[in-house]
């Protein structure tokens, strides 16, 4: 197969969000130029001819980056555009920008997950006649759905949309969880990452002086020495985050989550402080919710809030649930312990 390259580049976003898309990617120094531009939908083009391999800018905004193969007026034309330059049956995503969203074609059950490092072809439904094919392979921290797209639905019995930002950031990370995790999550209430946590195996302590909703106060242990041995549990911690100490937490505490609605600075502050008094965190995932999209550019700062934390991976990024809001993840260890593939957690 002949090197795949181009100098175009097209990502998927969320609506609203591209303005903010082109402001990271002048932050980072990338030195492309705006192409084309439709809502969801940002073309770029650099100085010189893109190799596929050297696709690997790890975009907040974008969630889904592809190297452009250009446009055409078929689905089919743009399938046989794929195909050749990709060779013969590759896997291919499906796009479109529907009900004011840009979203997977068809969106609903998630599909088994890509191998790290195949390519996969994009088509990217504009308009009629309008269809845009693209390229990209396949790593870890990459979204294995169309258009970034994880077509989760919150299930009726979740008190709040936080059950389905964790759900959709498990499985755009390919995060995995034990039955001898402990995560710590600030802001629990009313209770929609500890629902999900739950059905992972997760036990989960909740630091949040607000009630929690019934579907989650029926399952919570009066203390940490009533944790059952068979079952995840979830103990409430009805106190402020600034308020919560070592003593509330305990031992093992493995994961950090985060869904305040409080200033990055904030939230990254308290997150120090929680990993100081459990240094056995190795997992941090936290939502940050921005009053600007341009705040992304700040990225460099965060990641190195983290990085003097002791964790080695960071990633930011936007999902497709996500309105001004970020999942922000990071993780200890080498890339072999943290990054994993085919891991769907517990149910």
């Amino acid at each position: 197969m002949k090197p795949i390259a181009s100098e175009y580049i097209f990502a998927l976003t969320n609506p609203g969000s591209e303005k903010a898309l082109k402001r990271e990617m002048e932050t980072m120094g990338l030195g492309w130029r705006l192409s084309y531009q439709r809502r969801g939908f940002v073309t770029f083009k650099a100085d010189h001819a893109f190799a596929l391999e050297e696709l690997a800018e790890p975009l907040a905004c974008a969630r889904r980056l592809c190297l452009s193969l250009g446009k055409v007026a078929t689905r089919e034309a743009a399938v046989r555009w794929i195909e050749e330059v990709a060779g013969a049956s590759p896997l291919i995503h499906h796009a479109r920008f529907h009900e004011r969203r840009m979203q997977g074609v068809p969106a609903g059950s998630p599909a088994l997950r890509p191998e790290i490092g195949q390519i996969i072809g994009t088509v990217v439904e504009l308009g009629p006649t309008e269809f845009w094919a693209g390229v990209h392979r396949h790593a870890p921290w990459l979204s294995p759905d169309p258009a970034g797209d994880g077509g989760r639905v919150m299930p009726l019995a979740s008190p709040s949309r936080a059950w389905l930002k964790l759900e959709e950031a498990v499985r755009f990370f390919d995060l995995r969880f034990t039955r001898t995790d402990l995560a710590v999550e600030l802001g629990c209430a009313p209770g929609g990452v500890v629902l999900a946590l739950l059905g992972r195996g997760v036990s989960v302590i909740g630091v949040d002086p607000a009630n929690m909703a019934a579907v989650i106060q029926d399952v919570a242990i009066p203390d940490r020495q009533a944790a059952p041995n068979d079952r995840p549990w979830f103990f409430h911690c009805r106190k402020p985050a600034a308020l919560a100490s070592k003593r509330d937490l305990g031992q093992g505490v493995s994961w950090f989550f985060s869904d305040m609605n409080q200033a990055p600075a904030v939230v990254l502050a308290e997150c120090a402080r929680f990993c100081k008094m459990a240094p056995t965190i190795c997992g941090v995932l936290i939502t940050l919710k921005l009053t600007d999209l341009g705040q992304v550019a700040d990225k460099a700062q965060w990641f190195g809030a983290l990085a003097a934390m002791g964790f080695s991976r960071m990633r930011l990024q936007q999902l497709s649930v996500h309105h001004k809001e970020f999942a922000l993840l990071a993780m200890k260890g080498p890339p072999d312990k943290i990054l994993v593939t085919g891991a769907e957690g517990f149910y």
